[in-house]
């Protein structure tokens, strides 16, 4: 099982939704980075269950601990770790699960591929997993911030049929996106968005969307060409969140629609730098950044566990009507977006500092 994410500033995540804690240990962090708890538990505190009416009654704190790694508030080089309690554990709630796979859940594969699974929450393939990413990320968006002015913002961008109106990227922040519960910076289309989420949740049902981020302040030359392209990096860093079904960057699908001679980026001096007229590429060019605003799209798909019954099979193949128990999202989008905002910052970090080394060799 891969669970460890990088080549220069590694994240390793671990812990089950209910055994005792999940965390995460983080390898290749520069020292005298400043870093305490106090950097890491606002972006836990916007991923924790139980936060508004719209999500997960589940009550966990998330409260982080740093074991390892820093001392007086400053990082030493070595390895940080980081805990996260699970308090709020039932596993009652999954009894009737042990010889039921879920449907569309990981319970089947799990067991063909390991001969056994955690019966309780889904496991490793629970989106409580991403508690440890999120702690990590919040570790590499404070390097990204203190060497390189790097800011990552993600949003709600749409929920089922329902889209938020238009975004400016190069504005938009967290405090307009945390503006709304569901995490919508245009109040219109929040209101519209949580009246969606309200009406799904009364069906004892689920619903999906898109989750858009922007990294601004990227320098040009960031990332590798052909099988490190930083648009793939990312992608698959995005697709390994749980209920990702899709990814793309700068004009994605729809710029298949688009000429070429509209399609491509001008270049034009940009306050004494080069820079492009337009952003169709998304601030990547052949896999390297270009200095211009990184912009992506996540998809999400309606959570799996939905409070409703469902038609569905035993292990032996019996026909067995399923009524899922524990506690779900019926939107997961909310949440996710800290957990977006990690996986950029683990991509942006890991290859800021192999551009370092790079940049010894070449000077």
């Amino acid at each position: 099982m891969s669970n460890t994410f990088g080549s220069h500033f590694r994240v390793t995540t671990f812990g089950e939704s209910h055994s005792a804690a999940v965390g995460a240990v983080v390898d290749g962090c520069p020292p005298r980075i400043p870093l305490t708890e106090a950097d890491i538990q606002p972006q836990l505190d916007r991923r924790r269950p139980g936060q508004s009416g719209l999500v997960t009654p589940r009550r966990e704190s998330d409260t982080v601990t740093i074991l390892s790694g820093t001392e007086n508030g400053m990082t030493l080089g070595t390895p940080i770790a980081l805990l996260i309690p699970n308090r709020d554990q039932r596993p009652a709630d999954y009894a009737e699960l042990r010889r039921i796979p879920r449907p569309s859940h990981a319970d089947f594969t799990y067991e063909k591929k390991y001969g056994i699974r955690a019966t309780s929450g889904g496991g490793r393939a629970s989106a409580r997993e991403t508690a440890g990413r999120v702690a990590a990320g919040a570790v590499a968006e404070k390097i990204l911030a203190v060497r390189y002015d790097v800011e990552i913002v993600a949003w709600v961008s749409s929920v089922g049929e329902i889209s938020c109106d238009p975004v400016d990227p190069e504005s938009v922040n967290r405090d307009a996106v945390d503006a709304s519960p569901v995490r919508c910076p245009d109040p219109k289309s929040a209101d519209k968005i949580t009246g969606l989420v309200e009406k799904v949740k009364e069906e004892a049902d689920s619903v999906g969307g898109v989750i858009t981020c922007v990294c601004r302040n990227v320098p040009a030359g960031w990332g590798d060409p052909v099988f490190h392209k930083l648009e793939a990096r990312l992608g698959q860093a995005m697709l390994s969140i749980p209920a990702v079904r899709g990814f793309d960057i700068g004009s994605g699908f729809s710029g298949t629609l688009m000429r070429g001679s509209r399609h491509n980026d001008p270049f034009v001096l940009k306050d004494g730098r080069l820079g492009t007229a337009t952003n169709h590429s998304g601030g990547i060019q052949g896999g390297i950044s270009n200095g211009e605003p990184v912009l992506f799209r996540v998809a999400f798909k309606p959570v799996a566990t939905i409070g409703r019954p469902q038609k569905t099979a035993d292990m032996d193949g019996n026909p067995v009507v399923l009524q899922a128990g524990g506690r779900h999202d019926p939107c997961v989008l909310p949440r996710a977006v800290p957990v977006v905002e990690a996986m950029a910052a683990l991509v942006l970090a890991d290859t800021a500092l192999g551009q370092e080394i790079i940049s010894r060799f070449s000077a």
